[in-house]
This record gives C-alpha cells, structure tokens and sequence, in this order.
C-alpha cells in the first residue's frame, strides 16, 4: 500500500495494475496495457510531485476484502488515497493537472459486446468522485477498444500515451 518515491533523474518507474508509485522533480513513471482499467496521473508543477495510478475496477463495493488490502485497485479507494500521498510531498489539490487513459472496451471488437462495461463505468465513478471534489480533468484519451502505454514525465508534468504503435501527448 506504501507508494514507492521515484526520484533518480532518468529513472523509469513501472506502475503495475492495481498500483499507485510517486515521484518528485524528476524520472517518469509508466504504466501498460491500459484497457478498460484508467491510468490516472497527477501532477503539481510548483513543487514537481506527480503520480500515476492504473485503477481496475469502479467500486471496492464489490470486493471490500480486496480493497482492505489493496486500495489502489479501485477508482473510489484508489484516487482519494494517492491524491493523500501527494498532498504528503507539498502538492496543493488548487494546483494539481489531472490526466486520464484507457476505459476502453477491448473485447467490444467484431461485433461482441461490452456487456460489462468496466471502462465506461470506471470514468463514470472517476467523474463523480473529481466532480464531488471540486477537481477537474485536463485533458483524457478513453474509450475505444485497444490498450494503451502511458507515461508522467514527473519534471515538466508531460503526459505521453503510446496506442496502436503510435506516440501523442495528451
């Protein structure tokens, strides 16, 4: 549950599913194969704290035992906790640009349905739990169906998605 601080500069931070890592002034962090799950990243550019969080499910409703043990796997334990350990390094909720990624529908390929919608109601969760805080998001890439690679560069708070063999910055 304790997030690892990455700050070697050049350092690349892997942040698996379920997980949460934070760093400060430099290094980035990166996290893969964003599909219906959200990477959600965090950054204050006054004092260079950043996060990303790779969220896998809505609700820790549906697995509070889960969520005792490990709160980074859902949007509603997950994103309250890593903006507290932001707010630990100096961030100020005022000053902090939130990106997000991924809440696609993989398996919605060749006609099959998304019956479960995990990624859309991922976002659903992650709007009304922003929202009801006052925070809003800066920029996003979701939906669809294919996974995608994002990365926080912690310095400048640069944002970079890798999709379909393609880099954008988001």
């Amino acid at each position: 549950m304790n997030a690892v601080v990455a700050t070697a500069a050049g350092k690349s931070t892997v942040v698996g599913i379920g997980a949460f890592e934070l760093g400060q002034r430099s290094g980035s962090l990166v996290t893969y194969a964003l599909g219906s799950c959200l990477g959600i990243t965090v950054w204050d550019p006054e004092v260079a704290v950043g996060g990303l969080l790779h969220v896998m499910m809505p609700s820790s409703t549906i697995a509070p035992d889960k969520a005792a043990t490990n709160p980074y796997m859902f949007v509603d334990t997950g994103v309250p906790l890593m903006f507290r350990r932001c707010y630990e390094l100096g961030a100020d909720k005022r000053r902090m640009v939130v990106k997000v990624a991924g809440g696609a529908a993989p398996n919605a390929t060749g006609g099959h349905a998304d019956y479960f919608e995990i990624g859309k109601r991922n976002m659903v969760q992650l709007r009304k739990l922003l929202w009801k805080n006052g925070v809003l998001i800066k920029a996003e890439a979701i939906g669809g169906t294919t996974s995608r690679t994002m990365t926080l560069a912690i310095a400048t708070g640069e944002v970079s998605l890798k999709c379909d063999g393609r880099e954008t910055l988001l």
